[in-house]
């Protein structure tokens, strides 16, 4: 497997519980970091039972279309395996090069793609997607209306609907204790600090709410500043934290603080929400979630939180007063929402679905 997003730390339970399978040799090769609008993010080496985790040099760190491993040819001479999971969007050139590679050495191919909108790009990364269409033996898409833009594309394929990943729910839990209940009520999110992401709206939405409530944001971006700026404006600065990146391996501590997490994404002409996983790690904490409308929001939350239309400041706080004002339903969502992700979402179920898409492409 070949993936930048594989160096988070909480993200590598599924390669072990894809390693447990014991007709699978895995062997991942992640960048030793990668760079975005957040800042670098270094390789967390948290969970690496049963398989081979292999640091290969990145080229072009941060450019999320042009990057590139320039040794992976080595690498997969050396190992010869009979299938590569791209974990990579077929329009990249790091999809395109590293299946280059895997048809000289003889290798199957899968890649897998997020992409909710039907987007015609430049050359040469139309050209990528073409290469890689026409020669990937499977594709892995996280949502349904991704799957939808690969088969309006041409690509033919089989193909199969799983999220990139899970959660463990044994890692992301409930507290084992109640907390305070004179803290405030509690509101989170978590993510980028990008327009797209909506934590302005956040803001503005909890600037007009009543009683005692705290606001906690981590994450980072460009958007960091002006947000800063805002929370000034409105005169909530003792109420509103700036938690900055937390490590992934922390996160279930964090979420198990808040009383509601809010992921209020706004489609924007060139994204709408892929998934949200944020969502279904807070769900797996038991934490009252909720969703925008945007994207694949409602279809992960389903039945177990609240969605508000995405942009409307009103709705979004009608929400929020709900769960503020009946802690009863704020539990009530907690139990539903973990009880959902261990329906769907969990990671040994990701992996075992994974896990069934390699014996498909190269029968045991």
């Amino acid at each position: 497997m070949v993936s930048k997003a594989c160096l988070v730390g909480a993200y590598q339970r599924k390669l072990e519980e894809i390693a447990r399978h014991q007709d699978v040799e895995l062997t991942v090769a992640v960048p030793p970091s990668w760079r975005d609008e957040r800042g670098e993010l270094l390789l967390e080496r948290a969970y690496t039972t049963g398989y081979d985790l292999v640091v290969e040099p990145i080229r072009f760190n941060g450019h999320f279309h042009a990057h590139y491993y320039p040794g992976l040819g080595r690498l997969i001479s050396r190992i010869r395996p009979d299938l590569v999971h791209i974990d990579e969007e077929p329009y990249n050139f790091a999809t395109a090069h590293a299946t280059w590679w895997s048809l000289r050495s003889g290798s199957r191919t899968l890649f897998f793609s997020w992409q909710n909108l039907n987007r015609r790009y430049p050359v040469p990364f139309r050209w990528f997607e073409r290469y890689v269409l026409g020669r990937a033996d499977y594709g892995l898409v996280g949502n349904q209306a991704a799957y939808e833009v690969w088969r309006d594309k041409g690509y033919t394929g089989p193909m199969s609907v799983i999220p990139q990943f899970g959660v463990d729910p044994e890692i992301f839990r409930p507290a084992e204790q109640a907390l305070d209940s004179g803290r405030g009520f509690t509101i989170g999110y978590v993510g980028r600090f990008v327009p797209e992401k909506g934590v302005d709206l956040l803001i503005k939405t909890v600037a007009s709410l009543p009683g005692a409530w705290r606001l906690n944001l981590a994450g980072s971006g460009p958007d960091q500043d002006e947000l800063k700026r805002l929370v000034r404006e409105l005169g909530i600065e003792e109420r509103v934290s700036f938690d900055g990146q937390i490590p992934s391996t922390h996160m279930p501590t964090y979420f198990q603080q808040l009383d509601v997490l809010v992921l209020p994404s706004r489609t924007q002409p060139n994204w709408m929400e892929q998934f949200g996983r944020v969502l279904v790690e807070g769900m797996a904490c038991g934490i009252a979630v909720i969703g925008s409308s945007s994207g694949e929001i409602p279809s992960v939350i389903g039945d177990a939180g609240l969605i508000f239309q995405e942009n409307d400041v009103a709705d979004l706080r009608q929400q929020l007063l709900r769960l503020q004002q009946r802690p009863d339903l704020r539990r009530e969502l907690g139990v539903r929402g973990r009880e959902r992700v261990l329906e769907r979402f969990t990671q040994a179920q990701i992996a075992a679905q994974t896990v069934a898409v390699y014996r498909e492409i190269h029968p045991v």
